[in-house]
């Protein structure tokens, strides 16, 4: 039996992540005697929906009602944190009542909140976002991993995410042999699990870094609105400040200091263009006692005012853009850190 597959997709979604969602299903059919697998998209919002990438997809009108069988998947990317069609909710509302499978992918995390399906469940959405995503649902438990499962629901944090979990999916439809034929096809090796971390690298491979300094990152992220000094972090990692301080900046390229700030700065970053947070209550969330030291390491860093930074991806612009890495960042402060040594030689 054919098991249908509806991508509700928002304007400006990510062709990347619905690419990953859809391409098992279809290898599932090429490598099956007959299909299993029918996918459509379905839209709100007109019948071609333009991706971030330009492309467009053709849709259709979302049926009245799926069928128990069905899976709804939910794809949304930039705007959707501010996606607000009542319409749309109430339709989510009623697949989910009628006891069809919901997956959201990326932001469409936030569309599954607002229609009120992730109240007491664990979720995700893309790493970039979680912050601002708390702020919103202080009350849903939010993940930083590849995909949540809680019942009927399922939160995928997209890209390459949706690969691993359009296998578990086929693996628990049609077995761990066809699983593996696609997982071959795609050459996605290994297929990861759902708990597994979305980010591996901070501006350098972590795969480089010690148990020490990774000790001292999650310890930094987990305290980003109220910074620890250095001492205690050294404390809680179980090292002197000095050894700490010389393995961090051996292997990040800066100090565990200007590290901590280039963090904040970013989640201050990702609360403006993801909450309705004034530009004080963003600068306090982020660790800053001043607003004034918080707008002047703001500019320094992204070249602009918090207060102009309020949208991801602004309607008059053709591209979204993230101004600055943390590699980047890294980068800039290593280049900074040879000049200043060149200086002194030359002194």
């Amino acid at each position: 039996m054919t098991q249908n597959i509806f991508c509700l997709l928002l304007p400006r979604f990510n062709m990347y992540s619905l690419m990953n969602i859809v391409e098992a299903p279809r290898i599932a059919n090429y490598l099956s005697p007959a299909p299993l697998y029918a996918v459509h998209h379905i839209s709100f919002d007109g019948a071609s929906i333009a991706a971030s990438n330009n492309m467009s997809v053709e849709c259709a009108s979302p049926p009245e009602r799926l069928d128990r069988n069905d899976m709804l998947f939910v794809v949304g990317s930039w705007g959707a944190e501010r996606y607000a069609n009542k319409k749309l909710f109430s339709w989510i509302r009623v697949q989910a009542r009628l006891g069809v499978k919901i997956y959201s992918v990326e932001q469409g995390a936030y569309l599954l909140a607002r229609a009120g399906l992730l109240n007491n469940r664990k979720a995700t959405t893309h790493w970039s976002y979680i912050a601002g995503f708390q702020e919103q649902f202080p009350d849903i438990d939010i993940a930083e991993q590849l995909f949540t499962e809680a019942g009927q629901i399922t939160c995928c944090s997209g890209s390459t995410a949706g690969i691993d979990l359009m296998l578990r999916v086929i693996r628990g439809h049609h077995g761990e042999a066809l699983a593996g034929e696609i997982s071959n096809q795609v050459m996605h090796h290994p297929v990861r699990s759902g708990k597994d971390p979305q980010r591996k690298s901070l501006g350098r491979g972590l795969e480089r870094l010690g148990p020490d300094v990774r000790a001292a990152i999650e310890i930094i992220e987990a305290n980003i609105s109220d910074p620890l000094s250095v001492p205690e972090i050294a404390r809680q990692v179980g090292l002197s400040q000095r050894q700490l301080e010389r393995q961090f900046n051996k292997s990040v390229g800066c100090s565990i200091v200007q590290f901590g700030l280039l963090l904040r700065l970013q989640h201050a970053r990702v609360l403006l263009i993801s909450t309705d947070l004034g530009v004080r209550e963003i600068a306090t969330a982020s660790g800053f006692n001043s607003l004034s030291h918080f707008a002047q390491a703001f500019k320094k860093c992204f070249g602009r005012r918090p207060s102009a930074n309020r949208q991801a991806w602004p309607e008059q612009d053709a591209a979204p853009h993230w101004p600055g890495t943390l590699g980047g960042f890294l980068e800039t402060l290593n280049a900074q850190h040879k000049a200043k040594l060149e200086n002194q030689k030359a002194l």
